[in-house]
């Protein structure tokens, strides 16, 4: 099949769709499949990657690259990216990699408009259950890989406590770890944490980290990616996802598990997918059930090993080959159905 794989992000930015699409697009590759992607992001140096990339195009040559394709596929729905399909019939087949609604939960016009566009979708795929509930309309559960070539287990010493990776802005919670840790300092435990990332609260975080006593214990590290990432991981026992908002999934937790951390993650959205039987999980945006939750694994640390068994299972179903497999699936299904 020639798949044109649409997703207006993509590397050399930084982000999971970016990710994603740059690991679907290699996998359906080496299925045997021709792939194109498409999208609005620049890059100033040449592409590198396997596979052609087609950046910023003209009207007229996104027009002839879906004449090309047997599959228009988009990594969400792209109202200004569907245009081709109204002059060129090719399945069109979705990936819902995030809600389709406002940071508030209003779902707003042009959400609307993407939700009932859908009935036109060949396929609709959508990464949590979390996510396929919120549709309002039929969708196949394919949750998200992660980089197993990248993410691994360590043999060494955990010498860190506590973990956070990340983008420091609000929505992520960091705010929340750092009153859970005040609470449980209360309580006699002073765990350190490593935050690792960067971004517009940072200021804040360590103003609020001062402010509460626990400047000590907190280590901002800054950006980290792939292996120093995975060495950071490898090093401590618990990855905290405090995230305030519903995630639509949660790629950082298969990250953090496999690299042999407990995760502990915010209940609401698809965040809960992500982490499986690997850790527990705690009410968005409350810092005291937070603090509860990791009084229970600081306390009683022979606990980690209940969670920890169930990693190889889990992350062998976010494994990149068996996502994408599961995928082609969708797709074969959508194109015989159009065909017939």
């Amino acid at each position: 099949m020639r798949l044109l794989l649409y997703s207006p992000a993509f590397l050399p930015h930084i982000g999971g769709i970016e990710i994603k699409v740059s690991m679907m697009a290699g996998e359906f590759q080496r299925a045997g499949h021709e792939v194109v992607v498409v999208s609005k992001t620049p890059n100033p140096v040449p592409d590198a990657f396997p596979f052609p990339v087609v950046r910023q195009p003209a009207p007229g040559e996104l027009l002839r690259w879906a004449r090309w394709c047997d599959v228009f596929f988009q990594f969400n729905v792209s109202l200004r990216g569907l245009w081709p399909l109204l002059l060129v019939r090719r399945p069109w087949v979705v990936s819902h990699q995030s809600w389709y609604r406002q940071a508030d939960g209003r779902i707003a016009r042009q959400d609307r408009l993407k939700r009932f566009l859908l009935r036109y979708a060949a396929a609709s795929i959508s990464v949590s259950h979390a996510i396929a509930e919120d549709l309002g309309s039929p969708s196949v559960v394919i949750a998200n890989s992660y980089r197993d070539d990248v993410f691994h287990p360590i043999p060494g010493e955990r010498t860190g406590d506590l973990a956070f990776v990340g983008r420091l802005v609000s929505d992520k919670g960091v705010d929340i770890l750092l009153e859970a840790l005040a609470q449980l300092a209360g309580r006699g435990l002073t765990p350190r944490l490593s935050v690792i990332g960067d971004g517009p609260e940072a200021p804040r975080l360590r103003e609020q980290a001062r402010r509460l006593g626990l400047e000590d214990r907190i280590d901002f590290l800054g950006t980290r990616t792939d292996e120093e990432l995975c060495r950071l991981l490898n090093r401590h026992r618990i990855l905290v996802v405090p995230s305030r908002y519903n995630e639509p999934f949660g790629i950082v937790a298969l990250e953090g598990i496999a690299c042999g951390c407990v995760v502990v993650g915010s209940e609401g959205g698809g965040l809960k997918d992500a982490i499986g039987p690997c850790g527990p999980t705690f009410r968005n945006g409350d810092a005291g059930d937070l603090a509860r939750v990791l009084e229970g694994l600081l306390r009683h640390p022979e606990t980690h090993e209940e969670y920890l068994r169930h990693g190889d299972e889990h992350l062998s179903r976010h494994r990149a080959d068996r996502v994408a497999a599961a995928y082609l699936r969708e797709i074969e299904r959508a194109c015989r159905r159009a065909a017939a």
